[in-house]
């Protein structure tokens, strides 16, 4: 060879490599896997100046070879033509995972024509490179025709080098879908769920409303072991009112179809009114709820209401965790521009690993068939929900089981 010769090889070379690197950084910022595909065949076809390239990839499935792509062709039509593992060309390099260089492919008994018909290309000319990530292999990947002369070792380099590439770009393509239709499912169930807790909580007020009636109807007219009778049916449509209450406030928090009506209020009010609400509850169960706040106002922000139910809920869940005869603590200070509020128990505490999950919809540290506290588990993600929604934060802190716990709440001053 010449010196022209040489040195125009070497810019051959040296053009591989530029394409191979921009085909690198093409591929890791390309996660659609039908754009991935075409890019592959496309530059597989130019850095090898040959007619097409073809992309067959791995069913793990229905163990076998499908065509996922080739140069001017439909991937559905390709998707249909069968290719076994044992018997054609594809197979062969897949399952000895080496390359293979045909240059006389029509002659191969293992050449399939009825792809030549699909691909609109004669075959004369064949190399095949598997396409290998870690220790497996995820499909094929061929070019066919070099235009000027024949395939050699070096076009099985740049092939192989480009397969490589390609198998980890649709790897990563296919991980990505995965996810994604996960988080689909997820989201659908999702909407299943606040669709369920919505229609149930609404339909379930009216025959509740009955009963509630007619039990207060029978309750005061009814005298003695009957009277007693309609004071419990009162007390448990009480318990599912409530319940319902719940459910509905989860439901609307979700949905995203509550609105806020801030309105400036002293934080310590705030708190004694969540208090009063759920003062008889602590009173029944003989616990002592007092307060530790200094004589300062401090002055928030917040809808009233939905600030006071998210309160009334920690609250609901200290007393429900706590023993008869136990103290209960409510409290704020002022902390920097925010004030911090909190209440703190005696109750069973809370293992330190489960802090975070004890926000999470419908969680409960007990077993659900040996629960002794009842409740739906959704009263802290409600709290926690109202609370974030109006730029707050709130968290638990226990020192694990039988130690109390203490939940804080940072809202934002006026």
């Amino acid at each position: 060879m010449t010196t022209t010769g040489r040195l125009r090889d070497l810019e051959g070379q040296q053009q591989q490599l530029l394409r191979l690197v921009e085909l690198s950084v093409t591929l890791n910022s390309t996660l659609n896997i039908d754009t991935l595909l075409q890019v592959i065949t496309g530059t597989a076809t130019e850095l090898l100046d040959c007619d097409g390239a073809s992309i067959l990839l791995y069913d793990e499935k229905n163990p076998r070879l499908y065509f996922a792509a080739a140069t001017g062709s439909d991937p559905a039509k390709l998707a249909e033509i069968p290719v076994p593992m044992e018997g054609s060309l594809a197979g062969t390099i897949f399952r000895t995972n080496r390359p293979l260089i045909l240059n006389n492919a029509e002659q191969d008994p293992r050449h399939y024509s009825l792809v030549s018909d699909h691909i609109k290309f004669k075959v004369k000319t064949l190399l095949g490179v598997p396409m290998p990530i870690k220790d497996r292999t995820v499909g094929v990947l061929e070019a066919i025709n070099k235009r000027n002369g024949v395939f050699d070792e070096r076009d099985s380099t740049i092939l192989s080098v480009t397969a490589a590439h390609a198998a980890i770009a649709i790897n990563n393509a296919r991980l990505l879908r995965t996810t994604q239709l996960a988080l689909e499912k997820v989201k659908e169930t999702n909407e299943l769920k606040s669709n369920f807790l919505a229609l149930a909580s609404h339909e379930l007020r009216t025959p509740l409303g009955i009963i509630i009636g007619y039990s207060t109807f029978l309750k005061d007219d009814a005298k003695g072991e009957l009277s007693e009778h309609a004071n419990q049916v009162l007390t448990a449509a009480g318990q599912m009112r409530s319940i319902l209450d719940e459910m509905n406030n989860l439901a609307m928090l979700k949905s995203d179809e509550m609105q806020l009506k801030p309105q400036k209020i002293v934080m310590q009010d705030l708190l004694a009114y969540a208090c009063e609400g759920i003062k008889a509850l602590a009173s029944a169960r003989d616990q002592k709820l007092t307060y530790a706040f200094p004589e300062e106002p401090f002055i928030v922000d917040v809808d009233i209401d939905k600030t006071a139910l998210a309160f009334g809920n920690i609250l609901n869940n200290a007393i429900r965790f706590s023993q008869p005869g136990s103290k209960i603590t409510v409290g704020a200070i002022k902390h920097k521009n925010q004030v911090l509020a909190w209440v703190q128990d005696q109750g069973i505490g809370i293992p330190v690993d489960k802090l975070q999950k004890i926000f999470e919809e419908f969680y409960q540290i007990e077993p659900p068939n040996t629960r002794h506290y009842g409740g739906l588990g959704i009263g802290l993600t409600i709290a926690k929900g109202l609370i974030e929604a109006q730029g707050g934060k709130i968290w638990a802190e226990s020192e694990g089981l039988g130690s109390g716990a203490t939940f804080k709440v940072l809202l934002p001053l006026a």
